[in-house]
């Protein structure tokens, strides 16, 4: 039985440690500093282990036997601790959202002879399996984008918004510059920039903004016109400007009396109990991703479309399960040795090889996860 570890026990990585430990398919232990996070699982039959993530040598101790690890850590020490479990020779897939480029720890991987599988979730994730499965169908690649949102089900006054991971990380995305392709080229683009209104069944209005979500694929995919846009309830725009523009969002400490305060920890710690989810709040998440080219000279465009609500009997939030299942998939289709290519491997490597795309999809849709494709 293939033993695998989990580091990062929040609200995905327990998604991530039940998926793979429901069929009794894989011998999974799973780790956080967090005692109420390892609790939870506990009951669910799982085994845990604490453990410090900003120690190597903890984490060389956790992952030595492991078959495959999951990194699932926070954003800002996603970087860190995958350069970590890459030098211990351990294959991975990781779902950490970090900023620095992954490529940067590619020659590393090699090195180590390690499959390091990044940005595993939905968006970054899916978006870039179903760019890689586009940039092998079409001859001539014109435009792609990805319209991509994680929702409350229910919007209550002021932000109508509630955040399915860290509130610094979504910050991020209302503060960094948002990178794009127009006509070929890499520009950037203002956070929050190019507005507009989308219409989605059984939501109704959303408005969509720039947000800096290719990452990889602004390496790795040629198409003349790329951008990924974030969806909230109409109104949030305004209020994210209005809080960006005051500061509110700046890292530089001001002087408050005696003490410098970052005017972002302070924001975060405001917003953190407004943003977050209650136990049995549901949330959804909605993805329109359009892309479209030429295949034996003639105009081809394909949409996808994803909408999925939090499952209630079991209590997994959507984003748990769409992020979450993502990256179980990955690790089955390398586990059942059907990708094994050394390297750091966004997922678009993937999705350019039509039965692994065919394998992931097929996975996420056994878990109630389907993204409808039509064709024009």
């Amino acid at each position: 039985m293939k033993y695998i570890v989990v580091l990062g026990c929040g609200r995905v990585g327990s998604a991530i440690a039940k998926d793979l430990h429901q069929e009794k398919e894989f011998d999974v232990v799973a780790l956080d500093i967090s005692e109420k996070n390892l609790s939870a699982l506990n009951e669910s039959g799982i085994k845990t282990k604490k453990c410090d993530f900003t120690r190597t040598r903890e984490i060389e101790e956790s992952v030595k036997e492991a078959d495959l690890v999951i990194g699932a850590v926070p954003g800002f020490m996603g970087f860190e601790t995958l350069k970590t479990i890459i030098s211990f020779k351990k294959n991975v897939v990781d779902i950490s959202f970090f900023p620095e480029d992954p490529f940067e720890l590619d020659d590393l991987a090699k090195k180590e002879e390690v499959t390091a599988i990044v940005d595993a979730g939905v968006a970054p994730g899916c978006s870039n399996l179903i760019a890689g499965r586009m940039d092998s169908i079409f001859d001539t690649f014109d435009n792609f984008i990805c319209y991509v949102g994680g929702l409350p089900l229910e919007r209550y006054y002021p932000y109508e918004y509630k955040a399915p991971f860290s509130p610094i990380d979504v910050i991020e995305e209302y503060t960094r510059k948002a990178r794009i392709v127009k006509d070929g080229n890499i520009i950037e683009m203002e956070a929050l920039s190019e507005s507009e209104y989308l219409n989605f069944k059984g939501i109704g209005t959303l408005e969509a903004f720039n947000t800096d979500g290719l990452r990889t694929l602004l390496k790795t995919v040629k198409a003349k016109n790329m951008a990924e846009k974030t969806l909230r309830y109409i109104g949030h725009i305004e209020k994210m400007k209005l809080l960006k523009e005051t500061n509110f969002f700046s890292k530089e400490k001001i002087r408050i009396g005696e003490a410098l305060v970052s005017p972002l920890e302070m924001t975060a710690k405001l917003l953190f109990p407004l943003w977050s989810f209650g136990e049995e709040e549901e949330d959804l998440t909605v993805m329109k991703i359009v892309a479209s080219g030429e295949i034996n000279k003639k105009p081809v465009k394909y949409t996808y479309d994803l909408f999925d609500k939090m499952d209630t009997k079991n209590g997994v939030s959507s984003m748990a399960r769409t992020t979450g299942y993502t990256a179980t998939s990955c690790a089955r289709l390398f586990l059942e040795g059907n990708f094994k290519e050394k390297g750091i491997i966004p997922l678009e490597y993937i999705g350019r090889n039509y039965e692994n795309y065919l394998f992931v999809m097929k996975e996420l849709a056994r878990r109630g996860v389907i993204f409808k494709e039509s064709v024009n």
